[in-house]
């Protein structure tokens, strides 16, 4: 039986393109759900600040404070949809989700209320954010492995 971690030069070259597509499309897959709650932010505030008073904790936050957190986190979710910055944009929106998953320990603790299943498909997307993480280097197809690419170009 072959031992996958010791993989000949051929194979590790043969699993490149796959993995770059999975990791692209992880990566796109948690950017969207990250866009929407950003959109969320920017165009209803109000909604917004409820969110953070329900599941943070943190009463009275006012629509201008939602609109300057949505276009920070927006830069942010640009710059991980890119594959910009990989080790920081990757780090920070996996700590954000990782935050925004415990928060709702209220609801995995009744999963049969409506609409608290729903909530765990936090998991499987921290789980991607994680690997995403831990496979940044191999995350290709990005504004990162594009500079590696150009940076590494004979000249």
């Amino acid at each position: 039986m072959n031992d996958p971690l010791n993989q000949s030069a051929s194979t590790s070259s043969e699993l490149q393109k796959p993995l770059a597509t999975t990791l692209l499309l992880l990566r796109l897959g948690v950017a969207l759900v990250f866009f929407m709650w950003t959109l969320d932010k920017l165009l209803n505030p109000e909604h917004a600040a409820s969110i953070f008073e329900r599941y943070y904790q943190m009463p009275g936050l006012g629509s201008a404070l939602m609109v300057g957190l949505g276009v920070a986190q927006m830069i942010l979710v640009v710059a991980f949809a890119t594959g910009t910055f990989r080790t920081v944009s990757y780090g920070l929106i996996t700590i954000l989700h990782a935050i925004s998953t415990a928060s709702c320990y209220q609801q995995y603790m009744n999963p049969w209320e409506k609409p608290n299943l729903l909530f765990f498909a936090a998991f499987p997307m921290l789980a991607a954010c994680i690997g995403l993480w831990l496979l940044r280097r191999w995350d290709v197809w990005t504004v990162d492995g594009l500079r590696g690419r150009v940076k590494n170009a004979p000249h």
